[in-house]
């Protein structure tokens, strides 16, 4: 009887932990959309992730110029970030590649690239990097195009490159991951963008807790509300992951939390939120491997350069880019964005435009976060997010591109396609950071 009795107390024990453990293998088909948990992380390991990562070391991509210091735009700032590990290192101007300097959006065209380097750098800001030598038919479109982009309704609040304030960062100096910001500040920034800004049921009230089931949402509503769940649980997992476990005199050690990551995630500690949240991040990778794939035919024209002024480099940033583009291409399952905003067309277009603007608002809710590596890290993957919207709603503009000359109805500065990858970046190193704290956790158990 002892022997039977121990016997079912360790089967029960298993049988536990099992359950905890497949609390975080979320499986099945996604909410929305006709595609697989297993698909995507088969798809994302060993065709996304590597190539992505290999990217974002491109000097193209690496360099992100943000404004860091514009005020907060909804309530008195409780100042910043006084923790060491909050400071975001500017890049030194003499480090920034010539190419990318010279010229802020329309550096990555071939047509403007054929400034003579440092000696005309100078003049070429000054025609908003229109090439001095280009002929006055080429300077006029490219001045159409900026007008153009200028007034294009953006999902995003978008720094003013011009700006003193706006500084070049190096990405991979100032690597996004768990400073010691929290506490009231951060809640208020969250609070704000679930109770202010997102699409739920009035049902719900907590913010952080925010996955109730969204019985009485459209469609579009439900996606809006998936993307900030995911972006939000996106950005927790990399803090987990990446995490301060201890200083040992003035040498940091940084690694992933297994505490921190069940406090998250965990279905026992969240009440069954945890496995919600990891699904809203598929999800949202979703959408971006749908908008990289969708604007594909805008990077695969000859004009595009991807310019840095290191004309070999240049071209394996491109063919390593363009390869990216094709696994996004070949991925089976994509969520179908044309299900969204199908009904009517002035209720479409007035649900349209309020899906813009929620998004938009919450762009310049990212200029409120106290912790300067945070803001940095929050407002790229904003505007990652944004730009990949902009794209997935510009479908037919980008199907008309003309090969060799800008084009009116679409345009991506660099700082949205440096947003874009880096974004899209950010949530394959996410899935990627799952798949191993599912190892740590077996081991643990």
């Amino acid at each position: 009887l002892l022997q039977s009795m121990t016997f079912r107390l360790v089967l029960e024990e298993i049988a536990l932990a099992l359950q905890l453990l497949l609390g975080f293998y979320v499986t099945g088909v996604l909410d929305d959309c006709l595609c697989d948990i297993d698909s995507i992380d088969n798809f994302n390991t060993f065709k996304i992730f590597p190539k992505i990562k290999k990217l974002q070391e491109r000097d193209y991509f690496r360099y992100y110029k943000v404004n860091l210091k514009r005020p907060c735009p909804f309530w008195a700032e409780d100042g910043h970030c006084s923790i060491k590990d909050c400071h975001v290192e500017p890049c030194p101007e003499s480090k920034i590649p010539v190419g990318i300097k010279a010229g802020s959006s329309t550096k990555y065209l071939k047509v403007a690239n054929s400034t003579k380097e440092l000696e005309d750098c100078e003049q070429a800001n000054k025609l908003g990097a229109v090439n001095s030598t280009l002929s006055n038919q080429s300077k006029e479109a490219f001045i159409d195009w900026a007008r153009y982009d200028d007034s294009q309704d953006h999902f995003c609040e978008l720094d003013d490159e011009r700006s003193p304030a706006a500084q070049y960062v190096d990405l991979l100096l100032n690597p996004e991951r768990y400073t010691g910001y929290k506490g009231s500040s951060a809640w208020r920034v969250w609070n704000s963008i679930y109770e202010e800004n997102c699409f739920k049921p009035r049902s719900v009230y907590r913010p952080l807790n925010p996955l109730a089931p969204s019985r009485g949402l459209c469609l579009e509503k439900r996606v809006f509300y998936k993307l900030i769940s995911g972006l939000h649980a996106s950005i927790n997992l990399h803090l987990c992951a990446n995490y301060l476990l201890e200083e040992t005199w003035g040498k940091p050690s940084w690694g992933p939390n297994m505490k921190e990551f069940k406090r998250r995630f965990d279905p026992v500690e969240t009440k069954g939120e945890g496995p919600r949240r990891l699904k809203n991040l598929y999800f949202l990778y979703l959408i971006e491997l749908r908008a990289l794939s969708k604007v594909a035919p805008y990077f695969e024209r000859s004009i595009v350069d991807l310019y840095t002024g290191n004309v070999e480099e240049d071209a394996d940033t491109k063919t390593l880019l363009l390869n990216i583009f094709q696994d996004t291409k070949s991925f089976p399952m994509h969520f179908d964005e044309k299900s969204m905003f199908a009904g009517d067309k002035k209720g479409a277009k007035s649900l349209k435009e309020e899906f813009r603007l929620h998004f938009k608002n919450i762009s310049r809710i990212m200029d409120c976060v106290g912790c300067d590596k945070c803001r940095l890290w929050g407002k790229l993957q904003t505007q990652g997010l944004g730009t990949a919207l902009k794209i997935l709603f510009s479908e037919k503009e980008i199907q008309k591109l003309p090969e060799n000359s800008p084009s009116k109805g679409f345009q991506l500065t660099r700082q949205e396609i440096v947003a874009l990858l880096n974004a899209f970046g950010r949530l394959s190193t996410s899935i990627r950071e799952l798949q191993n704290f599912k190892v740590l956790l077996q081991h643990s158990r």
